[in-house]
């Protein structure tokens, strides 16, 4: 667990647990445009997957939240499924301090990619896996995975398959 101070309070990073399920469903609402899942996928993410997934706490509230998972063909591979940073926590490099906590993890001791999945026009999301692989020292690679059409019958736009590495565990 860590911790960082801003202006007022500490954000303090954490495994989570499935109490914060509901939780993450709201954040993920309160932080357009992130396609949002069940509850029950929430809770699933919170309790399933809590070792390669970081909830961050401000205040007593959920102010950011990483989900992912090693998936079993890829072991070498954490996914990260999505990232949530609510406006009380945005500028201060939590996302990045995120992604940094769950490679660091044992769990992620035989990681050395990470890869996502990002639209094009997500500019966000693509300055920070670009910064976080420049502070890796790892190269970064995409390619259209999932396309608008084919995947998701025009609803969605094409999503890009990024991936980071070969990397060590950031000190």
């Amino acid at each position: 667990m860590t911790s960082e101070g801003s202006n007022t309070t500490a954000i303090t990073l954490r495994k989570p647990t499935k109490d914060d399920g509901f939780r993450l469903h709201q954040l993920v609402a309160e932080c357009p445009p992130l396609d949002p899942n069940s509850i029950y996928c929430n809770l699933l993410q919170c309790s399933h997957f809590a070792e390669t997934g970081v909830a961050a706490e401000k205040d007593g509230d959920l102010v950011g939240f990483i989900s992912g998972y090693i998936p079993p063909q890829q072991p070498e591979t954490v996914f990260v499924w999505q990232v949530a940073v609510h406006e009380k926590g945005r500028g201060q490099g939590l996302a990045k301090r995120m992604l940094k906590e769950i490679v660091g993890r044992d769990a992620c001791k035989n990681v050395t990619h990470l890869e996502t999945t990002i639209t094009e026009d997500n500019e966000a999301s693509w300055a920070l896996f670009r910064s976080f692989a420049r502070d890796l020292g790892a190269e970064l690679t995409y390619h259209e995975h999932f396309e608008k059409e084919t995947h998701f019958g025009g609803k969605h736009d094409s999503e890009f398959l990024l991936r980071i590495g070969p990397f060590t565990k950031p000190v």
